[in-house]
């Protein structure tokens, strides 16, 4: 008996200038959580997007245990058992927390009428899978973090009761607490014989929660493989056709400079206060706390997004005042945001449009644009970058995660930051183009620059971090210099678990860097 509940047979998706998916075949048993693996670019989105109905395939068929079926939009596929949770969230930001979990499929009242004190119970009842009875469930997604609004897409697709459930890149914004409610729930869905496919760039996880793994390149499969048969380096070898020993590429800064940028006593209501901290030039300091830290809040602050209410800063020894990103600009203060799509990039401009979007000051030649000094800009970024395009006309829109992602640090570094706040400067992004977005940092601090990086992903912190500040509840729990920094300290001050000894230097209210 055939046991595949899903199969892809010579799936082809082309679009203009680029070969998507290059007729790619998957099978995916029953039971089984299949890990898909690849470098930004190497087609999986649209691979799964074809799965899940967004895109009707050039070339290929698909089959449903056993039955060939073709989709013309997303609802025919959650008809036909398969559901699909994007990397970028599909929630509507007005509606409820409930009125999210079912769209379509509300319970109702003998009158036909939406019942929705029965729509709040079974709200509850499925957050209670993620342990988020902090969610109410009557709250309009557009109010809740990043993070919780995760929570509620994944959990949207698994009220379809699924048989395959697609999840890409589902841990982006999860806390490592919910990072595991989330595979203990997988696991349980394996174990009622529903199949999950797993999109992770954290290969780790694919480590801890797949049994099979699809490794694609350049729109084309590479290989199949028992995740018990392999190890991590197979993976990245097959993925990025070398070998990557050392993504971080740790360089020690000059520990004895005077700070470029200091922060004294500073505060937001409701977000934060009373934090000190410096970053020394040549430096790369990260920042960590669990999701509700402030640590967010704190980058948008420095650059003028968020303004703060108290405290002072100062760059090059000079007091500044910052109340509008057009003022951080001017000074040298650059900041990435976590969100690319929806704070960070022009999505439906292109990629010279945006690279130089933050400082066309620079391209003005007797008081017009220059066209020959913007396009001159645009193809050194796409050349020094290694931004996968057809040519720098094309809309970011059609570009994958990973190039989206060197397309705003590039428009950032474009224009040359004193200081550059990177917040989650790898979400999303693979293994390979992670490397690079290091080397990148690396390469600012040696220039001079400041590098505040503010991350979720512990290991990023530990790896490429001179110094480690961790923020709890909207303050500094204190402060760990490289030697010092371990998984189990950071977390410990995050937490407020347990003590931290000897080695953290725990603060009341601030920690002067």
């Amino acid at each position: 008996m055939n046991d595949h509940v899903l199969e892809a047979k010579g799936i082809v998706k082309d679009f203009p200038g680029v070969r998507a998916v290059d007729g790619v075949d998957l099978c995916v048993r029953r039971g089984e959580v299949h890990g898909l693996v690849g470098e930004n670019g190497a087609g999986k989105s649209t691979l799964i997007s074809i799965l899940g109905g967004v895109y009707r395939p050039d070339e290929g068929e698909i089959y449903v245990e056993g039955t060939r079926v073709t989709f013309d939009s997303p609802l025919q596929a959650a008809r036909a058992g398969i559901a699909l949770v994007h990397q970028e969230l599909s929630l509507v930001p007005a509606l409820s927390v409930a009125e999210n979990l079912f769209p379509n499929c509300q319970p109702v009242n003998r009158l036909g009428s939406i019942d929705t004190r029965q729509m709040y119970q079974q709200a509850r009842a499925m957050l209670a899978m993620f342990q988020a009875t902090d969610i109410d469930p009557a709250t309009p997604v557009k109010h809740l973090q990043v993070a919780k609004q995760q929570i509620v897409e994944i959990l949207k697709a698994m009220a379809l009761h699924p048989k395959v459930l697609i999840l890409d890149e589902p841990t982006s914004s999860l806390t490592n607490r919910e990072r595991e409610r989330l595979f203990a729930n997988v696991s349980t869905l394996k174990a009622s014989g529903t199949s999950v496919i797993f999109i992770s760039h954290h290969l780790k996880e694919v480590f801890d929660i797949c049994d099979q793994v699809t490794i694609l390149k350049d729109g084309r499969r590479i290989c199949d493989a028992r995740v018990a048969d392999i190890d991590e380096a197979f993976l990245i070898r097959n993925m990025v056709g070398r070998e990557i020993l050392d993504i971080y590429g740790y360089e020690q800064c000059c520990q004895d400079a005077p700070p470029l940028f200091v922060a004294d006593r500073i505060s937001r209501k409701g977000e934060f206060k009373d934090l000190s901290f410096s970053i020394r030039p040549g430096e790369v300091v990260g920042f960590y706390g669990l999701v509700g830290s402030g640590r967010t809040e704190v980058g948008r602050a420095i650059f003028g997004a968020e303004p703060i209410d108290a405290g002072d800063l100062y760059l090059d020894s000079r007091k500044i005042v910052v109340r509008s990103p057009t003022r951080a600009i001017g000074l040298g203060i650059g900041y990435l945001t976590e969100d690319r799509k929806l704070q960070g990039l022009y999505l439906s401009k292109s990629i010279r449009d945006n690279v130089i979007s933050n400082h066309l000051g620079d391209f003005v030649f007797r008081g017009l644009l220059s066209n020959a000094r913007t396009d001159d800009f645009a193809r050194a970024t796409v050349r020094d970058f290694s931004v996968a395009t057809p040519g720098i006309e094309q809309t970011l829109s059609h570009l994958s995660g990973g190039n989206q992602q060197k397309v705003l640090l590039a428009t950032w570094l474009g224009i040359k930051p004193r200081l550059l706040v990177a917040d989650e400067p790898t979400k999303g992004v693979d293994i390979g183009a992670r490397s690079e977005i290091y080397r990148f940092l690396r390469q600012l601090a040696r220039q001079g620059a400041s590098v505040m990086m503010i991350s979720s992903d512990l290991l990023e912190v530990l790896g490429l971090s001179d110094r480690v500040v961790v923020m709890k509840e909207g303050r500094i729990a204190g402060e760990l210099n490289r030697a010092e920094a371990t998984e189990e300290r950071v977390v410990a001050l995050a937490t407020g678990v347990r003590a931290v000894e000897p080695a953290a230097h725990v603060a009341s209210g601030g920690a002067t860097l």
